[in-house]
Formats: structure tokens, C-alpha cells, sequence
């Protein structure tokens, strides 16, 4: 698989090229794991590749974990790119996260026709970083946005605990619910200290083409499923142009990840892992494997149906 390495200095965004093998005008941005050149996001790129789309990964920068003051201008910069390239019909791929990147970075660029956000929240989110400061593996930003356009951090749901205390709270909640993280309690305390404005929401009716919400009930991060019936109520209620479709698993953990898809990251063993990760994959395994495997499905018929258009 051939790859080509963008760094923001030169190509406005960080990233990875990975041009299919066949002839195609479609690409899908990808923002898959930590960096765009782990397992994650190469598989991710592979998996593209095999439903017949360029795939390019994008990350904030190399090695860096966190998300903080992350320019929307990248996107821009990447469907220039992906243009450039003889991309004609672009999308965009994202979970935990990075999902709310995508309906982010859809809502502002009417290129982006295909949008996909896994476990997404239906907010800004207040930036964090993964720098191990006092021995925390993460913590929150100095009043920084994970997101920011034309130099500006939009407004964002402030989380309810300060460094170190928001890590602190993160590792007992997953000690005491069994999870390797679990942090749901963090974002339900986060909207009851303060309650959600509207200028913190992700503006979903402002985007084109076709979305796909996906969640699980189960989820030990945030309460995804809420945050979906919550844009599914606002694009209800509010004009838009896009079509929508929103599948919320009883069981599925925050790891809705296609099934094939994982195949290719772990080729044995995949239930066994995100088992010894999340209690609820655990509990209940062959649940969890069918929602993958639904969801395999209809993302890859949403992809194929967006090809022919």
C-alpha cells in the first residue's frame, strides 16, 4: 500500500495519503486511532481501499494524543488536497472523539458529502491533552477548545473537574465499574454543572449529504445514544438538506467499529480484547460482535449507495 506523509507545515494539515489501487474519484478522510500512521489508522485506510475508495488519514500532529485548539482549517486545507488529487465526492470518518471532529468539520464544509461519526457527542468538547503532567495520563485544557476556526476555540462544554482532580475521577470510575477507562459520569456531571448552550452544539443541520450517528446504550465513556437522540431531535426540528440515519445498540461498548475493519487490526482474537476492555463486551460478547457486524453492514451499503449517486 502506497503512502504518502503531509505535514502542516507544508500541506496545511497532518496526515497520511494512502491512494487506492483502482481508479476511483471518491476518498474518505479518515481520523482513526492516535496518529495517522498506527495500526489503527492504516487498517483504517486498508478497509477504505477495499470498498473502493483513496483514503486519507489525518491526525493533529505526529505523536501528540490530545486534542486542543484543533484548526477546522485543516479540513479545508485536506479536501483542497484530496481535490487536487481528482477527488470528486469526499467524506469523513471519526469515533470517540474524532466523531465529533467529523460532524464538526462536516457542519462548516459543504464538500464533505458523507459523514460517519462513531460514538460522537453533539457537542463541542473542552480541549485535553495526553502529556502525563504530575503523573496524570490526561488532563483537561487551560480553557482551551478541542476546536478552533480562524484562530478562535469555539465554545465548548467545560468539563466539571480541574487537573489533577479530572483524572483522578476518570481512574475511579473505571476501577469501580470494571472498565480500562470509563468516564461517563464526568460528562454527566460536566451538562449538570453546566447545563448545554447552544452556541456548545454541533450545528448537524448545516450539513450535506448523508450522516450516519452510531452508538451503544452501553457505552462506559459518555452517554452517545443521549447525544444522537439529541441531533436526530434537532434536524427534526430544524432545516436542513442532509439526510440522516442514527443506529443506537443496546449492546456494542464505545468500540462500534465495523467487524471487518477490526479483523484487520487484530486478525484472532478481537472479542477477547475489547473484553478485557470495557466490562460490557465482556458480559456480553456475542451481543457486542453482532452489533459490529450490523454495523459493518450498514456502513458499507451507506459507502457504496454514496459512490453511485
Amino acid at each position: 500500500m502506497k503512502k504518502y506523509r503531509l505535514e502542516t507545515e507544508r500541506s496545511g494539515f497532518h496526515g497520511v495519503w494512502y491512494p487506492a489501487g483502482t481508479d476511483t474519484n471518491c476518498a474518505m478522510i479518515l481520523m482513526l486511532g492516535d496518529d495517522s500512521e498506527d495500526l489503527m489508522a492504516k487498517s483504517g485506510a486498508k478497509w477504505i481501499h477495499r470498498q473502493g475508495c483513496h483514503a486519507l488519514t489525518m491526525s493533529p500532529s505526529k505523536k501528540d494524543y490530545g486534542h486542543h485548539e484543533y484548526p477546522l482549517e485543516r479540513f479545508e486545507q485536506a479536501i483542497r488536497f484530496l481535490k487536487s488529487k481528482g477527488c470528486e465526492k469526499i467524506g469523513i470518518l471519526g469515533a470517540s472523539t474524532t466523531g465529533m471532529l467529523a460532524l464538526c468539520a462536516a457542519s462548516y464544509f459543504e464538500d464533505l458529502t458523507l459523514t460517519i461519526a462513531l460514538t460522537p457527542s453533539d457537542f463541542i468538547m473542552e480541549g485535553f491533552y495526553r502529556d502525563n503532567k504530575d503523573g496524570m495520563k490526561e488532563r483537561p485544557g487551560d480553557n482551551e477548545s478541542s476546536v478552533s476556526y480562524r484562530g478562535k476555540g469555539l465554545p465548548y462544554l467545560p468539563y466539571a473537574y480541574r487537573h489533577p482532580q479530572y483524572w483522578q475521577m476518570i481512574e475511579k470510575e473505571s476501577k469501580e465499574t470494571g472498565n480500562m477507562t470509563a468516564c461517563r459520569n464526568l460528562f454527566d456531571e460536566s451538562e449538570r454543572l453546566h447545563p448545554l448552550r447552544e452556541e456548545e452544539k454541533i450545528k448537524v443541520e448545516n450539513i450535506h449529504g448523508k450522516i450516519l450517528f452510531i452508538g451503544a446504550e452501553d457505552d462506559a465513556l459518555w452517554d452517545t445514544c443521549r447525544y444522537i437522540r439529541r441531533m436526530e431531535e434537532r434536524l427534526n426540528t430544524l432545516p436542513h438538506t442532509c439526510t440522516y440515519e442514527a443506529y443506537c445498540y443496546e449492546h456494542g461498548t464505545h468500540f462500534v467499529f465495523p467487524q471487518s475493519f477490526l479483523d484487520m487490526v487484530l486478525p484472532v482474537g478481537t472479542s477477547k480484547l475489547i473484553g478485557l476492555m470495557f466490562k460490557a463486551a465482556k458480559q456480553y460478547p456475542k451481543e457486542c460482535r453482532k452489533t459490529r457486524e450490523d454495523i459493518d453492514l450498514r456502513i458499507r451499503q451507506a459507502i457504496r449507495s454514496w459512490k453511485t449517486e
